[in-house]
């Protein structure tokens, strides 16, 4: 697989207007997720593990109760890149379909 191209600021812009809970924090795509409480919040990782690993693209994340904390970035790339809004798009669809 060829590597990502890191995106522009525009193209990041651009990518968030879809995105509006996430933001760019620390050169990572960032957004918090809050659920009724815990098992819902590990319901969500649960689901979204399996996304995650049929692309091969792993987040940053940390779960708290019901919190779970996400930043995305594709440290090949050294930046966010395409693979990164993607998956982003992906982590919104699953969450909404378990609210």
């Amino acid at each position: 697989m060829p590597q990502a191209v890191k995106l522009a600021d525009a193209e990041i812009t651009a990518a968030l207007t879809t995105l509006p809970e996430w933001r760019v924090e620390n050169g990572k795509l960032h957004r918090e997720y809050r659920f009724p409480d815990f098992v819902h919040a590990f319901g969500f990782m649960a689901t979204s593990a399996i996304a995650i690993e049929a692309m091969n693209h792993h987040p940053e994340w940390f779960n708290v109760w019901n919190r779970v904390t996400i930043d995305l970035t594709t440290h090949d790339s050294g930046g966010i890149t395409a693979r990164d809004v993607e998956l982003a798009t992906k982590l919104e669809q699953i969450a909404k379909r378990l609210s």
